[in-house]
């Protein structure tokens, strides 16, 4: 397995000193994958069994992990995708994470895609998930099959995400996914798959503009008070004449914290960095 990237890839940061490879012109790592990672490991920052579904190149669960302040912590990713699986292999070895990261090849809508051996008997603490957009009928397909299963709905929906993970969250785990904020089946999937929503986060793209999307947090309904307010967050990403604002520039701090220095910290204290924008 090569730890170079090939003229078709970029190796390109990820969180703290971790690198991750990519297609130059295949699906990407963005912002999306990034705020997502960030709700996750806020809602659940201590556990030690994270799950991420339809994982992709690795994004949305390497940079939840990087967050975990459990240093045995473990992920098992799960995609469908050959050439998304195999560069989030790539990319697990190439930062030395083989003995806390397992990527499986398959769908995400099989009850059986993940080996008894990497399922705990209670559950998932954490899931994750970033599901596609757009429904096959919703737009013109990426030419690019990659980019295509990501962003297109060729392998179920947001509801088949959520089923899933009421399927392996333990009963007091939390799943984190990320939908576009205006598509109302981003509310009515967690209810359809008996979870209760605890948190959302609208992230707007620009001062003025409508939130683009949204990052839920659900519980299972059965573990929540169904009168308990839920927590409602936003972040803006840039200001009215086009600049980063404060409140992007600490969530990039946190997500990169300061290389080793951070991970030991987190290892030796079990508290979150100084400057955490939660």
């Amino acid at each position: 397995m090569s730890d170079r990237a090939t003229p078709e890839e970029t190796l390109d940061p990820l969180a703290g000193p971790w690198k991750i490879f990519q297609l130059r012109r295949g699906h990407r790592f963005s912002i999306d994958d990034m705020v997502t990672a960030w709700r996750a490991a806020c809602a659940r920052p201590f556990a030690r069994h994270a799950l991420d579904l339809g994982c992709g190149i690795g994004s949305v669960g390497l940079a939840t992990l990087w967050q975990l302040r459990d240093p045995r912590a473990a992920l098992v990713g799960v995609e469908a995708q050959e050439v998304s699986a195999t560069l989030a292999r790539r990319t697990v070895a190439y930062n030395q994470l083989e003995d806390r990261v397992t990527i499986v090849g398959g769908d995400l809508r099989d009850p059986q895609v993940v080996p008894p051996s990497l399922c705990p008997a209670e559950g998932f603490q954490l899931i994750t998930g970033s599901p596609p957009y757009l429904p096959p009928t919703g737009g013109i397909l990426p030419a690019h099959p990659q980019k295509a299963g990501a962003r297109f709905e060729l392998r179920g929906s947001v509801y088949d995400y959520c089923q899933a993970a009421a399927r392996w969250l333990a009963p007091d785990g939390r799943f984190a996914f990320v939908m576009l904020a205006a598509d109302p089946r981003t509310e009515d999937a967690p209810i359809q798959a008996g979870l209760h929503v605890v948190e959302r986060l609208d992230v707007t793209f620009r001062h003025g503009k409508p939130p683009h999307v949204a990052v839920l947090v659900c519980a299972h309904r059965s573990a929540i008070d169904p009168d308990r307010p839920r927590q409602t967050l936003h972040l803006t990403v840039r200001d009215a004449e086009g600049n980063e604002t404060p409140e992007l520039l600490a969530f990039r701090r946190a997500m990169s914290g300061d290389g080793e220095a951070a991970q030991a910290r987190r290892r030796e204290t079990g508290r979150a960095e100084p400057g955490s924008p939660e």
